[in-house]
């Protein structure tokens, strides 16, 4: 795998973000002076400043996680940026350290518990969500999976404090290979037929993609046999899970749409974009450390390298009906329904190219550094 006019690329054309993830995570040759002042560079850019300007004086950032942003009337969020699990996202992909006071505080801050609870009160709703935090975990939709979500992606899924839910996040991801077919565990709604849908109980094991990312930004449930039992798993997720969009959790008497979180996992393909999750989550199962055992990461990989032009430069199908859809160049903010974005100016010239060939090296870079478990 040959990723020098790749690197090369990204050298002379990408923007703070992806040079210092390029530096730190790839090429491993990051000095002290070079890393502050990439660091400092990432501190002035829009994005950031605009999380800094939500921080609370509790730490904690915005308001609500994966919340409401309007409620009856009022305007919640002043950009998608000012909730709590946006901002964790930013805070993450832009690589802060875990030791930046805005990340240290807004962790302790979802450690506390008279924090989230005041934060969490603000409208009825949210009460109802803090109350049921604990509902749902096996399931993967409460507000307390988020919260050990964020921990996670800013770098603290390994404190003790997220101990359980790792191990309920490898759990529902074993629990796939006992199954013939998602109608195993499912459950149909009685009552009109719209209504009739299937549905799973709160505490159904069943892998989401809040379980992936929790494991993909962790370390201590790494075991040659953990990283084995993932890689069988996703390979027989994705035979069972049906395309379905509609699919609900039950959490107590009321029934939640999860369809994007239930379905089956695409490789990449240069023109076909999948999903508004796509990279993001062929990224984080990389991350695992399963490598091309995993059928959708090696097919992914061999297609990833068909795509990059001579220049180094991975090239997608941008002009197909489907794909303007799904295009990362509607992308501007990191919520939880969208895929990942490092360059903050994609009128730059290559500032799509540099976000798409970081992703190319960074998946690649992945793929081969797992042959070592």
């Amino acid at each position: 795998m040959n990723l020098e006019k790749s690197i090369d690329f990204l050298l002379e054309n990408a923007g703070a973000i992806i040079q210092y993830r390029l530096r730190k995570e790839v090429l491993h040759n990051l000095s002290q002076t070079e890393k502050e002042n990439l660091l400092e560079r990432i501190y002035q850019t829009p994005h950031f400043k605009l999380v800094q300007s939500y921080v609370k004086p509790n730490g904690y950032i915005g308001c609500g996680m994966h919340s409401w942003d309007n409620w009856r009337g009022i305007k919640l969020h002043e950009t998608p940026l000012q909730d709590g699990e946006c901002a964790a996202r930013l805070l993450s992909y832009y690589a802060v350290p875990k030791t930046h006071p805005i990340v240290a505080n807004f962790v302790a801050a979802m450690r506390n518990e008279d924090t989230i609870c005041k934060e969490f009160s603000y409208i009825r709703p949210e009460v109802a969500r803090f109350n049921d935090r604990f509902l749902g975990l096996n399931s993967g939709f409460s507000l307390m999976v988020l919260i050990y979500t964020m921990q996670a992606m800013l770098g603290y899924g390994d404190d003790s404090e997220l101990d359980d839910f790792r191990k309920i996040s490898l759990e529902a991801f074993k629990s796939v290979l006992s199954l013939n077919s998602l109608s195993d565990i499912t459950k149909t709604r009685q009552g009109k037929t719209e209504y009739c849908y299937p549905y799973i109980e709160e505490d159904t094991y069943c892998p989401s993609v809040y379980h992936l990312a929790v494991l993909a930004y962790t370390n201590s449930w790494r075991t040659t046999e953990n990283i084995q039992l993932m890689a069988n798993a996703l390979n027989r997720y994705n035979a069972i899970m049906p395309d379905s969009k509609e699919m609900y959790v039950k959490i107590r008497n009321n029934y939640y749409s999860v369809g994007l979180l239930f379905r089956p996992y695409r490789p990449f393909r240069q023109d076909m974009i999948d999903s508004i999750l796509y990279r993001r989550v062929l990224t984080e199962i990389a991350m695992l450390g399963v490598g091309e055992r995993v059928d959708i990461v090696r097919e992914s990989a061999a297609n990833i390298q068909e795509a990059i032009n001579g220049d180094g430069i991975l090239q997608m199908r941008f002009d197909l009906p489907h794909n303007k859809r799904y295009s990362p160049k509607n992308i501007d903010y990191p919520t939880a329904y969208e895929d990942v974005r490092l360059e903050p100016d994609y009128k730059r010239k290559y500032a799509l190219e540099c976000d798409l060939t970081f992703w190319a090296v960074q998946f690649l870079k992945l793929v081969e550094g797992a042959k070592d478990f």
